[in-house]
């Protein structure tokens, strides 16, 4: 016996307060609003007589046949749409089945500040790329951090849990300094000793520092703002040691005081990609500006 319900309307496997027309085979582009039962339940123009029979959507008949309907499209492709469906869309223009106008059409995806791959800093003014084995920070007990890598494991020293990758953003203040090159040269100093120095708990995660080396540093365009970067490596008294950035460049937003992102990696096997680095860097933009930003290497124009 056949398993394909039968065309008519059943609530919409991507939008439940919706109900969605079923011709038979796949889902159609027809939505509405559900009728109160008893009501009229009209078909979408360019249906046969035999399929125009109204079904009572509050009967457990109906729910079951829902059911049924949903497992097809889980079965089908990403769209919704199963993939036995050989005849052509309807069109997003078409008219709805009511025949007011334009029939309603899924959810448009959230602004590009909202999508999944974007970090916004809010008080900053600033995005940050959201990287493939990056995550949004959950149960971090550091402050101002904007992304970290997922998981955590055994710290190689003292504590608990670490992890192999952070970023954090927060405003420097308690300065009159302005320079981002003297900011970043002082502020990396500190970014090591938060990182790989001592927590919170003064334990000593890592052993302490033993010895630094500078890897890198220059002047950089951040979100079309004249920043400076200072990396280091960072040897420890336990594991495999690790690299820290400072990023500083003013902020876009308010009195642009100056911000300060600083990227903390640990060394070995499963820690980022030192490139991550410059590509999140390179991916800052000023908050609700899709246009380019700027990034290690990029000329370095005036602040505005």
């Amino acid at each position: 016996m056949s398993m394909t319900p039968a065309p008519g309307w059943y609530p919409d496997p991507h939008a439940p307060h919706l109900e969605r027309w079923w011709d038979g085979t796949a889902w159609t582009e027809h939505r509405r609003t559900p009728e109160a039962p008893g009501g009229p339940v009209p078909v979408p123009s360019g249906g046969t007589g035999g399929r125009t029979r109204a079904i009572a959507l509050a009967t457990v008949a109906a729910v079951l046949v829902a059911a049924i309907v949903t497992g097809a499209v889980l079965l089908g492709g990403d769209d919704g749409d199963p993939r036995t469906r050989t005849g052509p869309s309807t069109a997003s223009s078409a008219p709805s089945p009511d025949g007011d106008g334009p029939a309603s059409s899924a959810p448009a995806s959230e602004s590009s500040a909202d999508e999944p791959n974007t970090v916004e800093d809010q008080l900053n003014g600033v995005t940050f790329p959201l990287l493939d084995g990056w995550v949004r920070p959950e149960n971090v007990s550091q402050d101002d951090v904007v992304m970290t890598t997922p998981g955590t494991h055994d710290c190689p020293g003292e504590g608990s849990v670490c992890r192999h990758g952070l970023v954090i953003s927060r405003t420097m203040t308690g300065t009159d300094e302005t320079s981002p090159e003297l900011l970043a040269e002082e502020d990396v100093s500190d970014a090591a000793e938060d990182a790989f120095e001592e927590d919170a708990l003064d334990q000593s995660p890592y052993g302490g520092i033993e010895s630094h080396t500078v890897l890198k540093s220059g002047p950089v365009a951040v979100a079309g703002r004249a920043g400076y970067y200072v990396r280091w490596q960072v040897t420890t008294g336990r594991g495999p040691g690790g690299y820290v950035q400072s990023l500083v460049f003013p902020s876009t937003v308010g009195t642009g005081a100056p911000v300060a992102v600083r990227y903390v990696f640990e060394a070995g096997d499963d820690a980022p990609p030192l490139a991550d680095m410059d590509r999140i860097t390179k991916g800052i933009r000023a908050a609700g500006d899709a246009g380019p930003g700027g990034g290690v290497g990029n000329s370095v124009g005036p602040a505005s």
